[in-house]
């Protein structure tokens, strides 16, 4: 017996609409899944199992083929679990094989048949939408990022909801599980009721002129360096400068929730962020964490901070690699990543803010050599540098010094 069910998948940013076929026929007994899959995808075959026995359904010895396509995509997460069960069930005509015909299924299955919510709804649903799909069956915490891409969507919470509603005709199943409904406009008046920040712009006392740099480049989405001696501040106003900039357009917010769906960061509970981006990446980051990547990429930090703002605390500490990869990407508001699996591009339109010391945090020699050759008390003075090398001698000071303002 065959049957095929429609999910889909993830690539780059955009969703991509993906066929699980399934077929039942006599043989050697054997779960066979092709169709380029990763690690994780291959896993459901045993996770599909061992949930039907806990259910009280046993699947008859025979060989089990499961094809995802097209086969040249490659599929990874584990939204492919619960429409593999259901091609299964209705290979083995436990549910009508016609019950879930146009039916966009997503949702990890847990061995008890719970049903887990699964990164990246949102985009998969709208690129369904955009191709005629209008129902959707989802994990219950991803119900509402489905219903805003439009579809009309039944939210579960295990396999045997789901079995149940596919046996009921399509006016009994909308009684059965109400689809979630989403009033745009309510839901951005929801947003605009606060604005989840748990800082603001007016907290600030004093710096004045700094205050003033950070209104002008919040005006114009300018970019920002914040310069000054430690404990001056350069942090505390870097994180409030979010607190000042428009709100989130709808266009905007569904583009920068979707790459958060993608990466599983949507706040638990809700479909759209109510607050701009604002990543602060430590000076270890790797070029590939920061950029993007892996064998079928992933947004990197400067995608997640599309649309808010891109915080380099620290600056001269980080490796100049991974500074230079910011070049292009600020100038073209995007990122290209080019892999033997094809070509990505993810947005990029970030407000960067740097941050550094008048001096950098390295301790600096008190020889006066040594001081000379440091690129951070260049056009300094070398004549100041010689006095404060020879004064440290004099008072047999230890071999490191900081530098303070002159």
């Amino acid at each position: 017996m065959f049957s095929t069910i429609l999910s889909g998948t993830v690539y780059g940013v955009e969703g991509n609409l993906i066929q699980v076929e399934v077929d039942l026929s006599s043989g050697l007994p054997c779960f066979v899944m092709v169709g380029s899959l990763s690690s994780e995808v291959k896993e459901s075959g045993e996770r599909v199992r061992v949930a039907l026995k806990n259910m009280g359904i046993r699947m008859p010895p025979m060989h089990v083929a499961v094809n995802l396509s097209p086969a040249d995509l490659r599929k990874a997460g584990t939204g492919f679990d619960l429409p593999i069960a259901i091609g299964v069930l209705a290979a083995m005509e436990k549910i009508p094989p016609a019950s879930a015909e146009g039916i966009l299924v997503m949702g990890e299955l847990g061995l008890n048949g719970e049903i887990r919510p699964v990164k990246g709804v949102l985009p998969i649903a709208a690129g369904a939408f955009k191709a005629g799909v209008r129902k959707c069956i989802v994990p219950k915490e991803n119900a509402k990022e489905a219903a805003l891409a439009g579809l009309k969507t039944a939210g579960v919470l295990e396999l045997s909801q789901v079995i149940d509603y596919l046996k009921l005709s399509a006016q009994e199943q909308d009684i059965k599980l109400p689809p979630e409904q989403m009033d745009i406009n309510l839901l951005l008046g929801e947003l605009a009721q606060g604005d989840g920040y748990e800082v603001d712009f007016s907290e600030i006392v004093g710096q004045e002129s700094v205050k003033r740099a950070a209104l002008i480049a919040a005006a114009g989405f300018h970019h920002l360096l914040i310069k000054g001696p430690p404990g001056g501040g350069k942090t505390m106003i870097a994180k409030r400068i979010p607190t000042i900039l428009p709100d989130l357009s709808l266009e905007e917010n569904l583009e920068v929730s979707s790459i958060y769906s993608i990466a599983g960061k949507l706040p638990k509970g809700s479909c759209l962020l109510r607050e701009r981006p604002f990543l602060n990446p430590h000076h270890t980051i790797s070029p590939q964490a920061l950029s993007g990547g892996g064998k079928v990429p992933k947004p990197g930090v400067i995608s997640l901070a599309h649309r808010g703002v891109l915080f380099l605390d620290e600056l001269p500490e980080f490796k100049r690699q991974t500074l230079d990869l910011l070049r292009q990407p600020l100038e073209e508001k995007s990122i290209q990543i080019d892999r033997s699996s094809g070509s990505f591009t993810f947005p990029a339109d970030v407000m960067l803010v740097g941050a550094m010391n008048i001096a950098t945090t390295k301790l600096i020699q008190w020889k006066p050599t040594k001081l000379l050759e440091n690129k951070a008390f260049q056009g300094l003075g070398r004549v100041t540098y010689w006095i404060l090398g020879q004064i440290a001698v004099i008072l047999r000071q230890p071999h490191w010094i900081f530098c303070t303002s002159f």
